[in-house]
């Protein structure tokens, strides 16, 4: 670990007590002047001699003090003439600072860079700073990632926001296509589900949740789609042919499982390369590859036992879409004056 801020640069620090300066006659720029003029060399005026410009500087003849214990021996000239020890208004503090101060967003920073041990993410360093800098920063002193530290935490916002709009995509896309907003609930409630055997695929073989992984999180949601669009379709036709809900999540679960199996085993085999591969940039394949070969592995089995369970609880809430197309039809019939049977 190294710590930006170091306390090794000696300060001299000069407080003038200006009451007792005031009540002496003493002017400030009387003990500015004197102390610049014996530290170091005052600069008075500035002659210019054909066309050149020649600073005159006032310094001390027995020259420049470099012991600080001296400072108190010198004398300044009050508003009387008098001359007067700079001991009896100064005082002298001797403080070692940082050589440099760093600033963050405009404000004084401490960088601190730590490398980490193998097996210790970032992300999982970064939870347990800030839980240790809640427990010993005191009030008004706050904390800032930097670097990589920042780009993680402001690509993990990013990331969070776009999974929550491919959730709201794919929810319009679904309720425009099945024309029914309790079809493409059935299909995104199981996603949380194949999430979670992705984190838990994840788990099992070591991968961090890191920004490759979590794109892999946004793909999965397209391919947990996919397979449910399988099942509740075929389901809806057959209510549209006149079944009931029971007989047609059924029926739609028999004749699917099929499909659903080989769309499943395509994805996750076409996915095996990434999790196998090695070479330049293999730790972002395989991350990528553990989400979708273990998550969609998987997460199939949450597609065929919880979307018939979840069909079977919502589909009942919305009639079939048979149901408009004949009501269509009837207002068409009765618009044209043609006699409408009834029902």
């Amino acid at each position: 670990m190294e710590i930006e801020y170091q306390q090794t640069q000696p300060q001299l620090t000069v407080r003038v007590d200006r009451r007792k300066a005031e009540d002496l006659g003493v002017s400030l720029s009387g003990v500015t002047n004197t102390l610049r003029a014996m530290v170091e060399r005052l600069e008075v005026t500035e002659l210019n001699v054909n066309d050149r410009s020649i600073p005159v500087l006032l310094e001390s003849s027995s020259g420049a003090i470099n012991d600080p214990d001296d400072l108190h021996n010198l004398f300044v000239r009050s508003a009387n003439g008098a001359l007067l020890p700079l001991s009896a208004f100064v005082t002298l503090e001797e403080s070692g600072i940082a050589a440099e101060l760093d600033r963050t967003a405009q404000k004084r920073a401490v960088e601190i860079d730590a490398g980490l041990s193998p097996g210790y993410s970032l992300r999982t360093a970064m939870r347990d700073v800030e839980t240790l800098a809640k427990e010993i920063l005191p009030d008004g002193i706050g904390m800032r990632f930097i670097n990589e530290a920042a780009t993680l935490d402001d690509t993990s916002h990013e990331v969070a926001l776009t999974f929550a709009v491919a959730i709201l995509v794919v929810l319009l896309v679904l309720a425009a296509q099945f024309e029914s907003v309790l079809s493409a609930l059935v299909i995104l409630l199981t996603v949380p589900f194949g999430l979670a055997a992705a984190v838990f695929a994840l788990k099992f073989t070591g991968t961090t949740i890191n920004l490759y992984s979590q794109i892999g999180l946004v793909m999965l949601v397209g391919l947990m789609a996919k397979n449910g669009i399988l099942v509740v379709e075929f389901a809806d036709q057959l209510r549209d042919r006149g079944s009931s809900v029971a007989e047609a999540i059924r029926e739609a679960a028999m004749v699917r499982l099929r499909p659903v199996i080989m769309t499943m085993l395509s994805t996750v085999l076409g996915a095996l390369p990434l999790v196998l591969g090695g070479g330049a940039g293999a730790e972002a394949r395989r991350a990528i590859g553990w989400v979708v070969f273990g998550g969609l592995g998987i997460a199939t089995i949450f597609t065929l036992l919880l979307i018939p369970v979840i069909y079977s609880l919502l589909a009942p809430l919305a009639r079939p879409r048979a149901h408009a197309g004949v009501r269509l039809d009837r207002e068409l019939r009765g618009v044209e004056g043609e006699p409408v049977a009834a029902e």
